[in-house]
This record gives structure tokens, sequence and C-alpha cells, in this order.
């Protein structure tokens, strides 16, 4: 892709060059002499460029800023993104039924208690139908039980009815407490049950606030009692299991900070802290897994995404920036920082020498040869088009 862009920008650029070339022949060394320029011959260097709003998009410019970080003296280790099982939840039905509405999708967070999908079965009807039944029953056995207590109050009664009549009522507000507990768990409110308010449908719910993932059936397919119907998962509560040699078990403590990044895309730096230390031996591997809580951004982490992480074993930090904004050019280094804006939105961008340093999960060490205020910006993305103009040639440089 940076070929393709790299053509394109370059293409641009020659473009607008020679139509701006014509009839300045004869002013080559007024201009010359009005850019900063190093070397000579047919291809020079400039240390400044402008570019125009068109240019920076089709490059699409970014910017990072130059940070403090821990790049020295730490250890590397590789880990795992889990979300402990309290905070994940797989979604079954209390009640089989068939599935009348999917009601969320893949990806989308949902609060506790949100309805996932909605089922039919008759067999809902007839739960509530004989919880009716249970209460008129109570309704009648307990006129009964005041009946046989009036007679043997006035000593007209038999004792064995009024305790017959006391144990059947009993029996029958234990099965009403049961079946108005078996449609609590489906969803039905007992209290309000009526002959008129009978439903067939009913919905299943999260039982916690998450995201939503495999979701397994159709709509009008059946789920019973041991069919999973969803997955949800609270990231907010993402942990880093890492894994790390005996050898290098002494090194760690609770507390210290892990910088780390996905596997898959090593630019992005996340950052946990250290909060307990196993004392067995992972299965399969020679290593012991250090558990630490993910804190700040947790923009685009996954339970079960493979990480490579680096632990500070010190305090000491210093001026980074993120691998890409440092460029080379013969064995000098360079960072591009953000000049000025002009009013018809184009931009004007400086080159500036720095010592390189260490690199670490996507940001690399560097030592400024000229002070630059704090607000400063570094180019990041686009940095590599961005030099080649100032160089007039675009390969000879890396990172």
């Amino acid at each position: 892709m940076y070929i393709i862009i790299g053509i394109s920008f370059l293409t641009f650029y020659a473009c607008h060059s020679g139509h701006d070339h014509e009839g300045e022949h004869a002013h080559d060394e007024e201009e010359t002499s009005d850019e900063h320029v190093h070397g000579s011959g047919a291809q020079e260097d400039v240390d400044e460029v402008t570019l125009t709003r068109e240019q920076m998009d089709l490059i699409q410019v970014d910017f990072a800023h130059i940070e403090k970080k821990e790049l020295s003296n730490t250890l590397k280790a590789n880990g795992l993104l889990k979300v402990p099982n309290q905070n994940k939840a797989t979604i079954t039905a209390l009640m089989g039924g068939v599935v009348q509405e999917i009601l969320v999708t893949p990806g989308q967070y949902v609060q506790k208690g949100k309805a996932i999908v909605s089922l039919k079965n008759t067999s809902y009807i007839q739960l509530q139908e004989k919880y009716l039944q249970m209460e008129s029953q109570v309704s009648l056995a307990k006129l009964e039980l005041n009946r046989q207590i009036e007679l043997n109050t006035n000593h007209a009664g038999i004792l064995k009815n009024l305790q017959l009549a006391e144990a059947n009522l009993s029996g029958l507000e234990t099965q009403k407490a049961s079946l108005s507990i078996q449609l609590e768990l489906i969803g039905i409110s007992s209290a309000s049950l009526t002959n008129s308010s009978i439903q067939s449908t009913i919905y299943v719910r999260s039982p916690i606030s998450g995201a939503v993932s495999h979701i397994r059936p159709n709509i009008g397919s059946y789920v019973d009692i041991n069919s999973p119907i969803a997955d949800v998962v609270d990231n907010s509560q993402l942990h880093l299991d890492l894994f790390v040699y005996e050898k290098d078990l002494p090194k760690l403590e609770i507390g210290q900070t892990i910088h780390f990044a996905l596997t898959n895309n090593p630019i992005k730096e996340y950052d946990a802290k250290i909060h307990s230390i196993s004392n067995t031996f992972e299965e399969n591997i020679k290593a012991i897994s250090v558990h630490a809580e993910v804190f700040g951004n947790k923009d685009g982490l996954i339970d079960g995404m493979n990480i490579t992480a680096s632990v500070s074993l010190d305090e000491a930090k210093m001026n980074a920036v993120p691998t890409d904004a440092v460029m080379n050019q013969e064995g000098q280094y360079y960072v591009l920082i953000e000049q000025e804006s002009f009013e018809d939105e184009s931009k004007s961008f400086r080159r500036v020498p720095v010592v390189k340093g260490v690199s670490d999960v996507g940001h690399t060490a560097v030592i400024l040869i000229e002070d630059l205020p704090e607000e400063t910006r570094i180019v990041t993305k686009g940095s590599f088009f961005i030099f080649a103009k100032m160089t007039n040639q675009g390969e000879g440089h890396s990172h």
C-alpha cells in the first residue's frame, strides 16, 4: 500500500513541480538560496517543505507528541488477554422455545437485563394457567380452613377435619410459591398475572453488562434449556496473563508497570499493572503466569488476543516517539515536526536531527539535538513520504 500511495504522491508532486518550473529557469539561483539546502548536485535536500491539504489527505498525515517512556532495563515476555469467568456469561433459556426475534447483534454492548431473544412455546401458557388454577385452589382452601376453625371454636367440628384443612392449605401454598418462582425465572411476574394477561412469549435477558458474541440460534429454531443462545463478555474487566520463565521471576513484583501491544498490531501501546504472581507452572510450557490488571484505554482489546509485553524494571524514563516517526538518512536520524499552517490550509514541516536510542513496543527513544516546545507535534503516519519530498527521492530511507 505504501508503494501505491508513494507513487501517487510523487507523481502528484512531480506534475506540480513541472508546472511550477515553467518560466523559472532564470531565477534558479535566487530560489535555491531561499531554501535550507544540504549537499549539492542534481538532488538537493531541504530541511523544510510545505504540503497542501490535498497532499496531506492523500498520504493521511497523522501526529503524536514526544512522551516520557520507560524503555530501558525491561523484561520482554509474551502473554494473553483474558476476561475473568465472573465477567463472562453464556446465556441459556430456562425453558425451551422457538426463537421469534433476535434483538441484538454480535459486538453490540448491552446492559444487564437487556433482552437478547424472544421465545414462544405453549408450555409458557400452561405454566401460567396452572398458577392461576393453583391460586383459586388456595383461596378455596383458605375458606375451608376458616370454616373448620369456626366449627371447632363452636364445638361443632371435628379436630381431624381442621388438621386436614390446615395441611391441604399448606401444600397448595407451597405449590403456588413454586409455580410463582418458575414464572419469575422466565420473566413473567406472577403478582400481575391474570386470566387476560397470559402470554405465549418470553424474553431471555443478559445477566451481565458487556459485548454480545456468538449468537447461535436462528429465527424459527428451537432452543432447549441446554442450548447456549449467546455469550456476553465484559471487556472492561480485561486482565493480562503474562508468561515469565523461572529465571526472570525474581525481577518481578506486585505493582510493577507493564507496557504491552497486540502481537498483530505492535504500534498501539497499552498499560497494565501486576496484581498477582502464580506459584505453579503453566501446562505444556515451563513458564509461570503473572497476572496484571489492564488500565486506561482498552479500545481494540478483546478476550483471547495475544500480546507482546515489556515489564519495567526501574523508573528511568526518556524521551520517546512512535518508531514510525524516526527517519534515517545515511546514518543520521530525524523526526519531522509540524511548523505552521497557512490560510489556504497548507502546512509546513521541518526535519529535526535526533540521536536514536532503544526501541520497544512500538516506541523509540530519541535525544533531541535542539530544544522543542512540549506542544510540538511529531509526524507519524505519512512521515516517509514527507521525508522523500525533502530529499527528492523515493527510496533509500529506512526507519
